[in-house]
Protein backbone atom coordinates (compact mmCIF):
# COMPACT_ATOMS: atom_id res chain seq x y z
CA UNK A 1 0.00 0.00 0.00
CA UNK A 2 2.60 2.52 0.92
CA UNK A 3 4.57 1.78 -2.41
CA UNK A 4 1.46 2.89 -4.18
CA UNK A 5 1.11 5.89 -2.32
CA UNK A 6 4.59 6.92 -3.30
CA UNK A 7 4.01 6.11 -6.68
CA UNK A 8 0.83 8.33 -7.03
CA UNK A 9 2.42 10.96 -5.11
CA UNK A 10 5.78 11.08 -7.04
CA UNK A 11 4.27 10.58 -10.73
CA UNK A 12 2.96 13.75 -12.51
CA UNK A 13 1.29 15.01 -15.99
CA UNK A 14 1.21 12.70 -18.01
CA UNK A 15 2.70 9.93 -16.37
CA UNK A 16 0.22 9.99 -13.59
CA UNK A 17 -3.06 10.05 -15.47
CA UNK A 18 -1.32 7.16 -17.21
CA UNK A 19 -0.83 5.35 -14.09
CA UNK A 20 -4.13 6.49 -12.57
CA UNK A 21 -5.77 4.64 -16.50
CA UNK A 22 -3.52 1.43 -15.56
CA UNK A 23 -4.82 0.79 -12.04
CA UNK A 24 -8.45 1.73 -13.01
CA UNK A 25 -8.74 -0.64 -15.83
CA UNK A 26 -8.01 -3.05 -13.56
CA UNK A 27 -12.38 -3.10 -13.21
CA UNK A 28 -12.16 -3.71 -17.25
CA UNK A 29 -9.70 -6.61 -16.82
CA UNK A 30 -12.41 -8.15 -13.96
CA UNK A 31 -15.33 -7.76 -16.02
CA UNK A 32 -13.55 -9.19 -19.25
CA UNK A 33 -12.56 -12.37 -16.97
CA UNK A 34 -15.21 -12.73 -15.21
CA UNK A 35 -17.87 -12.84 -18.07
CA UNK A 36 -15.72 -14.87 -20.04
CA UNK A 37 -14.75 -17.48 -18.01
CA UNK A 38 -17.76 -18.84 -18.41
CA UNK A 39 -17.70 -19.97 -21.87
CA UNK A 40 -15.03 -22.40 -20.80
CA UNK A 41 -16.24 -23.30 -17.33
CA UNK A 42 -19.82 -24.30 -19.35
CA UNK A 43 -18.70 -27.08 -20.54
CA UNK A 44 -17.91 -28.65 -16.91
CA UNK A 45 -20.61 -27.17 -15.25
CA UNK A 46 -23.21 -28.17 -17.64
CA UNK A 47 -22.66 -31.82 -16.76
CA UNK A 48 -22.04 -31.43 -13.43
CA UNK A 49 -25.02 -29.79 -12.52
CA UNK A 50 -27.12 -31.55 -15.72
CA UNK A 51 -28.17 -28.36 -17.18
CA UNK A 52 -30.55 -27.76 -20.63
CA UNK A 53 -29.93 -25.59 -22.71
CA UNK A 54 -32.29 -22.92 -21.03
CA UNK A 55 -30.51 -23.70 -17.79
CA UNK A 56 -27.00 -23.10 -19.32
CA UNK A 57 -28.47 -19.81 -20.58
CA UNK A 58 -29.83 -18.41 -17.44
CA UNK A 59 -26.25 -19.21 -15.63
CA UNK A 60 -24.85 -17.26 -18.25
CA UNK A 61 -27.48 -14.85 -17.94
CA UNK A 62 -27.32 -13.66 -14.12
CA UNK A 63 -24.35 -12.02 -14.24
CA UNK A 64 -25.50 -10.07 -17.52
CA UNK A 65 -28.80 -9.37 -15.15
CA UNK A 66 -26.68 -8.56 -11.82
CA UNK A 67 -24.81 -5.94 -14.71
CA UNK A 68 -27.50 -4.64 -15.80
CA UNK A 69 -28.73 -3.71 -11.97
CA UNK A 70 -25.35 -2.51 -11.14
CA UNK A 71 -25.13 0.01 -13.61
CA UNK A 72 -28.12 2.20 -13.26
CA UNK A 73 -27.43 1.47 -9.37
CA UNK A 74 -24.25 3.61 -10.15
CA UNK A 75 -24.86 6.32 -11.60
CA UNK A 76 -26.84 7.81 -8.41
CA UNK A 77 -23.85 6.31 -5.83
CA UNK A 78 -21.16 7.98 -8.13
CA UNK A 79 -22.72 11.67 -8.08
CA UNK A 80 -22.97 11.37 -4.17
CA UNK A 81 -19.90 10.15 -2.87
CA UNK A 82 -17.49 9.96 -5.85
CA UNK A 83 -15.82 7.80 -8.91
CA UNK A 84 -13.18 6.71 -6.83
CA UNK A 85 -15.45 5.54 -3.44
CA UNK A 86 -17.23 3.37 -6.18
CA UNK A 87 -14.64 1.86 -7.78
CA UNK A 88 -13.62 1.06 -4.58
CA UNK A 89 -16.99 -0.56 -4.14
CA UNK A 90 -17.48 -2.21 -7.17
CA UNK A 91 -14.27 -3.55 -6.27
CA UNK A 92 -15.06 -4.82 -2.93
CA UNK A 93 -18.13 -7.01 -4.90
CA UNK A 94 -15.96 -8.17 -7.35
CA UNK A 95 -14.07 -10.56 -4.19
CA UNK A 96 -17.11 -11.38 -2.61
CA UNK A 97 -18.59 -12.89 -5.72
CA UNK A 98 -15.82 -14.63 -7.27
CA UNK A 99 -15.22 -16.18 -3.35
CA UNK A 100 -18.82 -17.30 -3.90
CA UNK A 101 -18.73 -18.62 -6.54
CA UNK A 102 -15.51 -20.27 -6.20
CA UNK A 103 -16.96 -22.39 -3.30
CA UNK A 104 -20.79 -22.74 -4.97
CA UNK A 105 -22.43 -25.82 -4.08
CA UNK A 106 -25.74 -25.76 -6.56
CA UNK A 107 -26.85 -23.81 -9.48
CA UNK A 108 -28.42 -21.78 -6.84
CA UNK A 109 -25.35 -20.30 -4.96
CA UNK A 110 -23.09 -20.52 -8.39
CA UNK A 111 -26.31 -18.17 -10.06
CA UNK A 112 -26.52 -15.47 -6.77
CA UNK A 113 -22.55 -15.39 -6.67
CA UNK A 114 -22.39 -14.53 -10.39
CA UNK A 115 -25.54 -11.90 -9.80
CA UNK A 116 -22.74 -10.12 -7.52
CA UNK A 117 -20.26 -10.70 -9.91
CA UNK A 118 -22.78 -8.76 -12.09
CA UNK A 119 -23.42 -6.08 -9.88
CA UNK A 120 -19.62 -5.33 -9.89
CA UNK A 121 -19.05 -5.42 -13.09
CA UNK A 122 -22.20 -3.02 -14.19
CA UNK A 123 -20.64 -0.24 -11.77
CA UNK A 124 -17.02 -0.83 -13.37
CA UNK A 125 -18.91 -0.46 -16.92
CA UNK A 126 -20.41 2.56 -15.67
CA UNK A 127 -18.06 4.45 -13.41
CA UNK A 128 -14.54 4.04 -15.05
CA UNK A 129 -14.86 5.29 -18.26
CA UNK A 130 -15.92 8.26 -16.95
CA UNK A 131 -13.55 8.14 -14.28
CA UNK A 132 -10.48 8.10 -16.56
CA UNK A 133 -12.24 10.59 -19.16
CA UNK A 134 -12.47 13.16 -16.19
CA UNK A 135 -9.04 13.40 -15.38
CA UNK A 136 -7.29 13.11 -18.75
CA UNK A 137 -5.90 15.43 -21.33
CA UNK A 138 -8.07 15.56 -24.23
CA UNK A 139 -5.49 14.94 -26.24
CA UNK A 140 -5.15 11.66 -24.68
CA UNK A 141 -8.20 10.71 -23.74
CA UNK A 142 -9.10 8.53 -26.18
CA UNK A 143 -6.10 5.81 -25.96
CA UNK A 144 -6.58 6.02 -22.16
CA UNK A 145 -10.39 5.52 -22.00
CA UNK A 146 -9.98 2.57 -24.50
CA UNK A 147 -7.25 0.83 -21.78
CA UNK A 148 -10.30 -0.14 -20.00
CA UNK A 149 -11.57 -1.84 -23.44
CA UNK A 150 -8.21 -3.49 -23.43
CA UNK A 151 -8.22 -4.27 -19.69
CA UNK A 152 -11.73 -6.28 -20.58
CA UNK A 153 -10.59 -7.98 -24.29
CA UNK A 154 -7.13 -9.01 -21.78
CA UNK A 155 -9.65 -10.46 -19.36
CA UNK A 156 -11.63 -12.15 -21.86
CA UNK A 157 -8.83 -13.32 -23.52
CA UNK A 158 -7.09 -14.56 -19.89
CA UNK A 159 -10.14 -16.23 -19.13
CA UNK A 160 -10.44 -18.31 -22.47
CA UNK A 161 -6.43 -19.12 -21.60
CA UNK A 162 -6.95 -20.15 -17.63
CA UNK A 163 -10.24 -22.54 -19.85
CA UNK A 164 -7.88 -24.29 -22.10
CA UNK A 165 -5.19 -24.75 -19.63
CA UNK A 166 -7.92 -25.85 -16.45
CA UNK A 167 -10.07 -27.94 -18.71
CA UNK A 168 -8.88 -31.34 -17.03
CA UNK A 169 -8.85 -29.57 -13.58
CA UNK A 170 -11.99 -27.93 -11.94
CA UNK A 171 -14.13 -25.17 -12.93
CA UNK A 172 -13.56 -23.90 -9.32
CA UNK A 173 -10.37 -22.60 -10.06
CA UNK A 174 -11.34 -20.92 -13.28
CA UNK A 175 -13.78 -18.69 -11.20
CA UNK A 176 -11.51 -18.44 -8.34
CA UNK A 177 -8.48 -16.76 -9.68
CA UNK A 178 -10.67 -13.68 -10.40
CA UNK A 179 -9.38 -12.69 -6.68
CA UNK A 180 -6.11 -11.57 -7.54
CA UNK A 181 -6.97 -8.25 -9.88
CA UNK A 182 -10.08 -7.70 -7.14
CA UNK A 183 -7.74 -7.21 -4.49
CA UNK A 184 -5.13 -5.22 -6.59
CA UNK A 185 -8.52 -2.65 -7.66
CA UNK A 186 -9.65 -2.02 -4.60
CA UNK A 187 -6.20 -1.28 -3.12
CA UNK A 188 -4.72 1.11 -5.46
CA UNK A 189 -7.77 2.78 -6.02
CA UNK A 190 -7.21 3.79 -2.08
CA UNK A 191 -4.40 6.29 -3.10
CA UNK A 192 -5.74 7.69 -6.05
CA UNK A 193 -7.08 11.25 -7.08
CA UNK A 194 -10.94 12.60 -6.94
CA UNK A 195 -12.47 13.33 -10.50
CA UNK A 196 -10.96 17.26 -10.82
CA UNK A 197 -14.91 17.45 -12.58
CA UNK A 198 -16.47 15.47 -9.98
CA UNK A 199 -15.04 18.01 -7.06
CA UNK A 200 -16.18 20.65 -8.90
CA UNK A 201 -19.46 20.10 -9.16
CA UNK A 202 -19.63 19.84 -5.81
CA UNK A 203 -17.98 23.19 -4.96
CA UNK A 204 -14.50 22.00 -4.14
CA UNK A 205 -12.58 23.97 -6.52
CA UNK A 206 -9.48 24.22 -4.44
CA UNK A 207 -9.14 20.44 -4.57
CA UNK A 208 -10.00 20.33 -8.35
CA UNK A 209 -7.22 22.34 -8.78
CA UNK A 210 -5.06 20.46 -7.09
CA UNK A 211 -5.46 17.24 -8.72
CA UNK A 212 -5.58 19.41 -12.27
CA UNK A 213 -1.94 20.90 -11.14
CA UNK A 214 -0.93 17.15 -10.73
CA UNK A 215 -2.13 15.29 -13.91
CA UNK A 216 -1.62 17.85 -16.39
CA UNK A 217 1.47 19.97 -18.19
CA UNK A 218 1.73 23.20 -16.58
CA UNK A 219 -0.32 25.26 -14.28
CA UNK A 220 -1.63 27.46 -16.95
CA UNK A 221 -3.10 24.69 -18.48
CA UNK A 222 -4.37 23.09 -15.37
CA UNK A 223 -5.96 26.52 -14.56
CA UNK A 224 -7.50 26.75 -17.99
CA UNK A 225 -9.09 23.71 -17.30
CA UNK A 226 -10.66 24.37 -14.39
CA UNK A 227 -11.87 27.80 -15.29
CA UNK A 228 -13.70 25.62 -18.80
CA UNK A 229 -15.01 23.47 -15.88
CA UNK A 230 -16.38 25.98 -13.92
CA UNK A 231 -17.68 28.55 -16.49
CA UNK A 232 -20.81 25.81 -17.19
CA UNK A 233 -21.47 26.29 -13.65
CA UNK A 234 -22.64 22.39 -14.09
CA UNK A 235 -24.86 21.12 -11.04
CA UNK A 236 -26.00 16.92 -10.87
CA UNK A 237 -29.17 17.03 -12.48
CA UNK A 238 -32.04 14.86 -12.06
CA UNK A 239 -32.90 11.59 -14.36
CA UNK A 240 -35.89 14.04 -16.21
CA UNK A 241 -32.21 16.39 -18.09
CA UNK A 242 -31.67 12.98 -19.93
CA UNK A 243 -35.00 14.03 -21.74
CA UNK A 244 -33.93 17.52 -22.33
CA UNK A 245 -33.81 18.17 -26.54
CA UNK A 246 -30.57 19.71 -26.28
CA UNK A 247 -29.27 16.50 -24.61
CA UNK A 248 -31.00 14.07 -26.57
CA UNK A 249 -28.35 13.68 -29.29
CA UNK A 250 -26.23 12.50 -26.48
CA UNK A 251 -28.17 10.08 -25.82
CA UNK A 252 -29.13 8.24 -29.77
CA UNK A 253 -25.55 8.61 -30.27
CA UNK A 254 -24.31 6.79 -26.93
CA UNK A 255 -26.92 4.28 -26.53
CA UNK A 256 -27.14 3.57 -30.37
CA UNK A 257 -23.42 2.59 -30.03
CA UNK A 258 -24.15 0.32 -26.95
CA UNK A 259 -27.31 -1.29 -27.79
CA UNK A 260 -25.52 -2.05 -31.56
CA UNK A 261 -22.24 -3.00 -30.10
CA UNK A 262 -23.73 -5.83 -28.46
CA UNK A 263 -26.97 -7.11 -31.16
CA UNK A 264 -24.14 -7.09 -33.74
CA UNK A 265 -23.11 -10.43 -32.32
CA UNK A 266 -19.47 -9.80 -30.47
CA UNK A 267 -20.15 -11.53 -27.14
CA UNK A 268 -22.75 -14.13 -29.00
CA UNK A 269 -18.94 -15.41 -29.98
CA UNK A 270 -17.32 -14.75 -27.02
CA UNK A 271 -20.19 -16.93 -24.95
CA UNK A 272 -20.46 -19.17 -27.32
CA UNK A 273 -18.12 -20.11 -29.33
CA UNK A 274 -16.61 -23.11 -27.59
CA UNK A 275 -20.46 -24.80 -27.85
CA UNK A 276 -21.30 -23.80 -31.15
CA UNK A 277 -18.00 -24.96 -32.79
CA UNK A 278 -18.08 -28.31 -30.77
CA UNK A 279 -21.86 -29.07 -32.20
CA UNK A 280 -20.40 -28.36 -35.53
CA UNK A 281 -17.94 -31.04 -35.38
CA UNK A 282 -15.26 -29.76 -33.63
CA UNK A 283 -13.58 -31.40 -30.61
CA UNK A 284 -13.96 -29.73 -27.28
CA UNK A 285 -10.15 -29.22 -26.96
CA UNK A 286 -10.24 -27.83 -30.79
CA UNK A 287 -13.11 -25.73 -29.25
CA UNK A 288 -11.48 -24.12 -26.77
CA UNK A 289 -8.40 -23.50 -28.40
CA UNK A 290 -10.64 -21.27 -31.01
CA UNK A 291 -11.84 -19.35 -28.04
CA UNK A 292 -8.10 -18.60 -27.52
CA UNK A 293 -7.53 -17.25 -30.71
CA UNK A 294 -10.69 -15.03 -30.99
CA UNK A 295 -9.37 -13.80 -27.36
CA UNK A 296 -6.12 -13.14 -28.86
CA UNK A 297 -7.94 -11.22 -31.90
CA UNK A 298 -9.73 -9.27 -29.71
CA UNK A 299 -6.10 -8.07 -27.78
CA UNK A 300 -4.98 -6.79 -31.11
CA UNK A 301 -7.43 -5.32 -32.51
CA UNK A 302 -8.20 -3.60 -29.26
CA UNK A 303 -4.57 -2.22 -29.09
CA UNK A 304 -4.85 -0.96 -32.97
CA UNK A 305 -8.25 0.77 -32.16
CA UNK A 306 -6.62 2.19 -28.94
CA UNK A 307 -3.62 3.72 -31.42
CA UNK A 308 -6.78 4.71 -34.00
CA UNK A 309 -9.06 6.74 -31.79
CA UNK A 310 -6.44 9.73 -31.69
CA UNK A 311 -5.07 9.41 -34.89
CA UNK A 312 -8.42 8.71 -36.66
CA UNK A 313 -11.16 9.63 -34.93
CA UNK A 314 -13.69 7.37 -32.92
CA UNK A 315 -16.12 7.99 -35.77
CA UNK A 316 -13.90 7.24 -38.81
CA UNK A 317 -12.73 3.80 -36.98
CA UNK A 318 -16.03 2.65 -36.87
CA UNK A 319 -16.91 3.49 -40.53
CA UNK A 320 -13.74 1.68 -41.50
CA UNK A 321 -13.86 -1.50 -39.73
CA UNK A 322 -17.52 -1.97 -39.52
CA UNK A 323 -17.90 -3.01 -43.45
CA UNK A 324 -15.27 -5.75 -42.46
CA UNK A 325 -17.45 -7.60 -39.94
CA UNK A 326 -20.49 -7.93 -41.98
CA UNK A 327 -18.57 -9.53 -44.73
CA UNK A 328 -16.59 -11.88 -42.23
CA UNK A 329 -19.85 -13.26 -41.09
CA UNK A 330 -21.46 -13.48 -44.08
CA UNK A 331 -19.01 -15.65 -44.91
CA UNK A 332 -19.07 -17.79 -41.58
CA UNK A 333 -23.08 -18.42 -41.95
CA UNK A 334 -22.04 -19.24 -45.74
CA UNK A 335 -19.54 -22.13 -44.38
CA UNK A 336 -21.94 -23.39 -41.80
CA UNK A 337 -24.83 -23.24 -44.38
CA UNK A 338 -22.64 -25.80 -47.10
CA UNK A 339 -21.72 -27.67 -43.97
CA UNK A 340 -18.05 -26.75 -44.76
CA UNK A 341 -16.91 -27.34 -41.15
CA UNK A 342 -13.95 -29.56 -41.93
CA UNK A 343 -10.61 -29.73 -43.83
CA UNK A 344 -10.30 -26.27 -45.53
CA UNK A 345 -13.49 -25.14 -44.60
CA UNK A 346 -12.66 -25.33 -40.95
CA UNK A 347 -10.10 -22.91 -41.30
CA UNK A 348 -12.15 -20.61 -43.49
CA UNK A 349 -14.53 -20.48 -40.46
CA UNK A 350 -11.56 -19.67 -38.15
CA UNK A 351 -10.48 -16.97 -40.20
CA UNK A 352 -14.08 -15.46 -40.87
CA UNK A 353 -14.42 -15.48 -36.88
CA UNK A 354 -11.09 -14.53 -36.38
CA UNK A 355 -11.90 -11.17 -39.24
CA UNK A 356 -15.55 -10.48 -37.58
CA UNK A 357 -13.52 -10.36 -34.01
CA UNK A 358 -10.91 -7.86 -35.11
CA UNK A 359 -13.04 -5.44 -37.17
CA UNK A 360 -15.88 -5.65 -34.11
CA UNK A 361 -14.11 -5.43 -31.70
CA UNK A 362 -11.37 -2.91 -32.93
CA UNK A 363 -14.28 -0.38 -33.56
CA UNK A 364 -17.68 -0.82 -31.57
CA UNK A 365 -16.20 -2.33 -28.77
CA UNK A 366 -13.33 0.28 -28.73
CA UNK A 367 -15.61 3.67 -29.04
CA UNK A 368 -18.65 1.93 -26.47
CA UNK A 369 -17.45 3.34 -22.84
CA UNK A 370 -15.15 5.63 -25.06
CA UNK A 371 -17.92 8.00 -26.38
CA UNK A 372 -20.52 7.34 -23.69
CA UNK A 373 -17.78 8.85 -21.25
CA UNK A 374 -17.42 11.89 -23.69
CA UNK A 375 -20.94 12.91 -25.03
CA UNK A 376 -22.86 13.99 -21.82
CA UNK A 377 -22.45 17.10 -20.38
CA UNK A 378 -21.01 17.13 -16.77
CA UNK A 379 -24.37 18.18 -15.10
CA UNK A 380 -25.80 14.06 -16.43
CA UNK A 381 -22.84 12.38 -17.13
CA UNK A 382 -22.88 9.99 -14.28
CA UNK A 383 -26.59 9.03 -14.91
CA UNK A 384 -26.35 9.28 -18.73
CA UNK A 385 -23.36 6.59 -19.11
CA UNK A 386 -25.49 4.35 -16.47
CA UNK A 387 -27.94 4.60 -19.26
CA UNK A 388 -24.96 3.69 -21.73
CA UNK A 389 -24.23 1.02 -20.34
CA UNK A 390 -27.80 -0.62 -19.00
CA UNK A 391 -28.38 -0.55 -22.73
CA UNK A 392 -25.36 -2.63 -23.18
CA UNK A 393 -26.19 -5.11 -20.02
CA UNK A 394 -29.68 -5.21 -21.35
CA UNK A 395 -28.91 -6.50 -24.42
CA UNK A 396 -26.43 -8.51 -23.97
CA UNK A 397 -28.87 -9.91 -21.62
CA UNK A 398 -30.93 -10.31 -24.76
CA UNK A 399 -28.00 -11.80 -26.58
CA UNK A 400 -27.06 -14.25 -23.77
CA UNK A 401 -30.35 -16.06 -23.47
CA UNK A 402 -30.90 -16.13 -27.32
CA UNK A 403 -28.43 -17.03 -29.23
CA UNK A 404 -28.48 -20.66 -28.33
CA UNK A 405 -31.73 -20.69 -29.13
CA UNK A 406 -31.27 -18.94 -33.02
CA UNK A 407 -28.56 -21.13 -33.45
CA UNK A 408 -31.10 -24.62 -32.70
CA UNK A 409 -34.40 -22.93 -34.32
CA UNK A 410 -32.90 -21.30 -37.43
CA UNK A 411 -29.55 -22.92 -37.55
CA UNK A 412 -25.84 -21.42 -37.32
CA UNK A 413 -26.05 -19.90 -40.85
CA UNK A 414 -29.02 -17.46 -40.38
CA UNK A 415 -28.05 -16.61 -36.84
CA UNK A 416 -24.65 -15.36 -37.88
CA UNK A 417 -26.67 -13.65 -41.72
CA UNK A 418 -28.86 -11.91 -39.04
CA UNK A 419 -25.58 -10.91 -36.96
CA UNK A 420 -24.58 -9.41 -40.31
CA UNK A 421 -27.26 -7.56 -41.25
CA UNK A 422 -27.33 -5.65 -37.96
CA UNK A 423 -23.86 -4.67 -38.65
CA UNK A 424 -24.12 -3.29 -41.79
CA UNK A 425 -27.47 -1.30 -40.19
CA UNK A 426 -24.89 0.13 -37.51
CA UNK A 427 -22.77 1.71 -40.03
CA UNK A 428 -25.84 3.78 -41.36
CA UNK A 429 -26.59 4.45 -37.78
CA UNK A 430 -23.18 6.16 -37.23
CA UNK A 431 -22.73 8.03 -40.66
CA UNK A 432 -25.87 10.21 -39.10
CA UNK A 433 -26.15 10.07 -35.26
CA UNK A 434 -22.46 9.85 -34.04
CA UNK A 435 -20.19 12.93 -34.22
CA UNK A 436 -16.60 12.85 -34.16
CA UNK A 437 -15.09 13.52 -30.86
CA UNK A 438 -11.51 13.32 -31.00
CA UNK A 439 -9.56 16.40 -30.23
CA UNK A 440 -12.69 18.44 -28.20
CA UNK A 441 -12.57 19.17 -24.47
CA UNK A 442 -15.31 17.69 -22.61
CA UNK A 443 -16.98 21.46 -22.40
CA UNK A 444 -16.54 22.23 -26.06
CA UNK A 445 -18.83 18.76 -26.68
CA UNK A 446 -20.83 20.28 -24.37
CA UNK A 447 -21.33 23.58 -26.10
CA UNK A 448 -21.79 21.25 -29.11
CA UNK A 449 -25.19 20.02 -27.69
CA UNK A 450 -26.03 23.44 -26.67
CA UNK A 451 -25.99 25.20 -29.84
CA UNK A 452 -27.73 22.14 -31.90
CA UNK A 453 -24.48 21.14 -34.07
CA UNK A 454 -23.59 17.61 -32.44
CA UNK A 455 -24.94 15.00 -34.39
CA UNK A 456 -23.92 14.92 -37.89
CA UNK A 457 -27.06 15.19 -39.43
CA UNK A 458 -27.81 18.44 -37.29
CA UNK A 459 -24.70 19.77 -38.58
CA UNK A 460 -25.87 19.25 -41.94
CA UNK A 461 -29.19 21.22 -41.63
CA UNK A 462 -27.42 24.02 -39.74
CA UNK A 463 -23.99 24.77 -41.09
CA UNK A 464 -24.28 28.18 -39.70
CA UNK A 465 -23.97 27.36 -36.42
CA UNK A 466 -20.77 25.14 -36.70
CA UNK A 467 -18.25 28.16 -35.05
CA UNK A 468 -20.99 29.97 -32.84
CA UNK A 469 -20.76 29.14 -29.16
CA UNK A 470 -17.81 26.86 -28.57
CA UNK A 471 -16.13 28.02 -25.40
CA UNK A 472 -12.01 28.98 -25.83
CA UNK A 473 -9.88 26.70 -27.02
CA UNK A 474 -7.92 25.33 -24.43
CA UNK A 475 -4.37 25.15 -24.74
CA UNK A 476 -4.13 21.47 -23.23
CA UNK A 477 -5.61 20.36 -26.58
CA UNK A 478 -4.87 23.39 -29.09
CA UNK A 479 -2.49 21.70 -31.03
CA UNK A 480 -3.24 18.34 -31.04
CA UNK A 481 -5.74 18.93 -34.28
CA UNK A 482 -9.53 17.75 -35.10
CA UNK A 483 -11.02 16.04 -37.71
CA UNK A 484 -12.93 18.00 -40.71
CA UNK A 485 -15.28 15.50 -41.36
CA UNK A 486 -18.15 16.85 -39.98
Amino acid sequence: MTKALDISRTLRGDSLSTFIATISATGGLLFGYDTGIISSALLQIRTQFHLSTLGAEVVTSTIIFGALVGCLGAGPISDRFGRRKTIMLAAALFIVGTIGAAAASSVQVLSSSRLVLGLAIGAASQIVPIYIAEISPAHRRGRLVVAFQLAVVMGVTFSFLTGYALQHASWRWMFGIGMLPAVILFVGMAFLPNSPRWLAMQGRHDEALEVLLRVRSSAEVAHDELHDIVSHQDKQAPWSELKKPWVRPALVASVGIALLCQLTGINAIMYYAPTIFAGAGFGESTALLTSVAVGLAMVGATFFGGWAVDRWGRRTLILRMLPGAALSLVILGLMFALHMTHGWGAWVMVLSLMAYTVFNTGSLSVAIWLVGAEVYPLSCRSKGMSLVAGSHWGADLLISLTTLTLVRELGADMTFWLYAAVNAFAVWFVLRYVPETKGYSLEELEARLRNGTFAPVDRARHPSRLRKHLPKTSTDHMHHGRPTEL
